[in-house]
């Protein structure tokens, strides 16, 4: 990291949040949280607030070569620690998307969204979960935790606008499918 870049601040927050992160995913490993999403080899997954990328090392080995992993944030000093990964560990699987909502992914293209930690900072709550609800297939999962907001208060903000509605429940997230919109099947 530069002496430039520390003197924003910004990457500095950056270094922090990556070293916090990294004593956490010793207490916690990242893969027990996402099992409970059930994620398999071969499966597309955006994950929207990706900060620093705690997430992205164990959702590559997850989803394989036949997958594919997009890392998305709005901080830049992020998606450049997440490239820095992605070249260090040499993730193929791994693309970064620097965006505060518009993913540029193709409409039901991704088998599993998660949200952890980013739901209490979204400015534009239903702009950022209707984009989500465009790339998500119809069998897709939107996956959230936010150790800021209560239960009630998470199901009930990915819930507000009818495009998400709770499917299940594991102990650190909650998983939630596309409304039925239309009046069909999913």
């Amino acid at each position: 990291m530069t002496t430039s870049r520390r003197a924003t601040g910004v990457s500095v927050d950056i270094w922090l949040m990556s070293l916090t992160y990294k004593l956490r995913d010793l207490l916690l490993p990242r893969t027990e949280i996402l099992k409970e999403v059930g994620i398999r080899e071969g499966y597309f997954v955006l994950d929207f607030g990706c900060g620093p990328g705690s997430y992205v090392l164990p959702l590559s080995r997850m989803v394989g070569e036949q997958g594919r992993v997009y890392a998305l944030d709005r901080n830049p000093f992020a998606v450049d620690a997440v490239n820095r990964l992605v070249l260090k560990k040499q993730l193929p699987n791994v693309e970064t998307i620097l965006s505060d909502c518009h993913t540029g992914l193709a409409s039901e293209s991704i088998d599993a969204v998660l949200l952890y930690d980013v739901v209490h900072h979204l400015e534009a709550r239903y702009n950022v979960l209707s984009e989500l609800h465009r790339v998500l297939k119809d069998t897709g999962v939107l996956s959230v935790g936010d150790h800021h907001l209560k239960r009630d208060d998470i199901i009930r903000m990915v819930g507000e606008g009818g495009l998400f509605e709770l499917a299940f429940e594991g102990r650190r997230t909650h998983n939630f499918r596309k409304s039925d919109l239309n009046g069909g099947k999913h």
